[in-house]
């Protein structure tokens, strides 16, 4: 499976990025916590070059704790501060603001020393597509700001966001990159659903989720689908008779059981679970 998916639209709002940066304090990056290393856009590194760093480990709250934890240390040692969160619930928002005045008490202490008080700090938010920026926005602000969706490509454009007198945040779209050179972070972006579902084949997305559960999470599958197949396709096969998924004429719809498994995972049904660790990166 050969997943590609880079509207025209993404080399606009990058090259929007890069005329903003200047503007910037600090970027804070959002990163889907089940794949912390795939969910970062590499050209974030590149723009957000000498600017302090934030990383959001987002939707936390399906990812495996341990994982998380892990993940955290990982962002720290690169010099980023980071903080789990959940931005729908609005856990782990409430201690951000104290962060960014850590993370920018070097340009806070600079502006002082020149006579220049109560600047705000300018953060631009960053992520993929679908990683939650929107949500994360509306939630912190405590009102609808942004525009949210449950797919990807909602916002279309940048947007300033004044939260109080400290902070200002410049809402940016998701983007992508050009090409994804390992295929394996392909098939994580998607099973996260932050590329099209509509370019996905479905069922092969599903056989490389239950390859991954089998040999990672094995009880998830047994507990959930009482599956006891080893080959993927016979245990895509066995999901399908759990849940009745059946076609006209009594025959498998493996399409269906294939969307069922997938939003099982996505909407936390399966438990916390991580898709890659700090070991692989």
């Amino acid at each position: 499976m050969n997943i590609q998916w880079y509207p025209g639209h993404m080399t606009k709002a990058k090259r929007a990025m890069k005329e903003d940066i200047k503007l910037i304090d600090l970027i804070i990056e959002l990163v889907d916590a089940r794949v912390p290393l795939s969910s970062r856009n590499p050209d974030i590194d590149d723009l957000g070059a000498g600017k302090a760093r934030l990383v959001l480990l987002n939707k936390s709250d399906l990812a495996d704790e341990r994982c998380n934890n892990a993940w955290a240390s990982y962002f720290e040692e690169k010099g980023c501060h980071v903080v789990k969160v959940n931005s729908k619930s609005g856990a782990g928002l409430k201690s951000i603001n104290g962060v960014v005045l850590e993370a920018c008490k070097e340009k806070i202490e600079r502006d002082r020393r020149r006579g220049i008080l109560n600047r705000p700090v300018r953060a631009m938010v960053v992520g993929i597509p679908n990683v939650g920026k929107s949500t994360f926005i509306n939630s912190f602000a405590g009102k609808a700001c942004a525009k949210t969706g449950n797919k990807p490509g909602v916002t279309k454009g940048n947007q300033w966001i004044r939260l109080n007198k400290s902070l200002e945040l410049l809402d940016t779209p998701g983007i992508l990159w050009p090409r994804f050179e390992d295929q394996q972070v392909g098939i994580r972006l998607a099973l996260i659903g932050s590329i099209n579902d509509e370019i996905l084949n479905k069922e092969e997305l599903a056989m490389e989720l239950i390859r991954f559960l089998k040999n990672s999470y094995p009880q998830v599958l047994s507990e959930r689908y009482d599956l006891s197949a080893e080959d993927p396709l016979e245990g895509l096969m066995q999901i399908a008779r759990a849940r009745a998924c059946l076609a006209r004429g009594g025959e498998l719809d493996l399409n269906r059981a294939s969307n069922l498994l997938i939003e099982d995972f996505r909407s936390g049904k399966l438990g916390r679970l991580t898709l890659e660790t700090p070991q692989q990166s």
